[in-house]
């Protein structure tokens, strides 16, 4: 059986809380991806994804973020799964809190000069709820809990420790190849003839 250790990237490009959002989205397009985790003093603090960078620039008063984020906005949270039990509870809390609010749309200065991408932080707009998966999970648990999710990706997390990230492309990739397919013998696999 396919599990995640044996699909997951393992060199996982990261941003931190303090990188500008200019810097972030540059992240993303360089190594062309569509998020990252976001890591603080060596621990997941959250997640960005282009979604939260559009929504940064669909919205009209970044300065509310910003202050939100300075008031502790929440705090961080990983949510660790093993599998085994629905949804966690602490995550469809906060994804349904998340959707409730509605968020201010951003006016650009009348000069056009400012650029609102250098001036705020990953902080302000990365996802503090992050869904955590062991190495040892299966590749259709992980596909399963993703879908009911709503999520892309899936950050790999062994004792603590970012072993990797599972992303939607991984499984599409391992499905496309014909790996997760599984065959039942019943009497033994067949052995070559010529």
């Amino acid at each position: 059986m396919l599990r995640l250790r044996d699909i997951m990237t393992t060199k996982v490009v990261a941003a931190t809380p303090d990188m500008t959002l200019r810097e972030a989205t540059e992240l993303l397009v360089q190594n062309g991806i569509s998020g990252a985790p976001v890591v603080r003093n060596g621990r997941v603090a959250g997640i960005v994804s282009a979604s939260d960078l559009l929504l940064f620039a669909s919205v009209s008063n970044p300065a509310g973020l910003r202050e939100e984020a300075e008031e502790g906005g929440g705090g961080d949270a990983t949510i660790d799964w093993d599998g085994r039990d629905e949804l966690p509870a602490a995550f469809l809390a906060r994804a349904g809190a998340a959707s409730d609010e509605e968020p201010a749309a951003h006016v650009r200065g009348a000069s056009g000069d400012r650029d609102p991408l250098a001036e705020h932080t990953v902080a302000e707009v990365m996802t503090r709820a992050v869904l955590t998966v062991p190495p040892s999970a299966l590749v259709r648990h992980a596909a399963d809990y993703m879908r009911r999710a709503g999520v892309h990706r899936l950050l790999v997390v062994d004792h603590g420790e970012l072993v990797g990230i599972v992303s939607t492309m991984d499984i599409a990739r391992v499905v496309a190849e014909g790996k997760l397919s599984t065959r039942t013998y019943l009497f033994g696999a067949p052995t070559g003839t010529g």
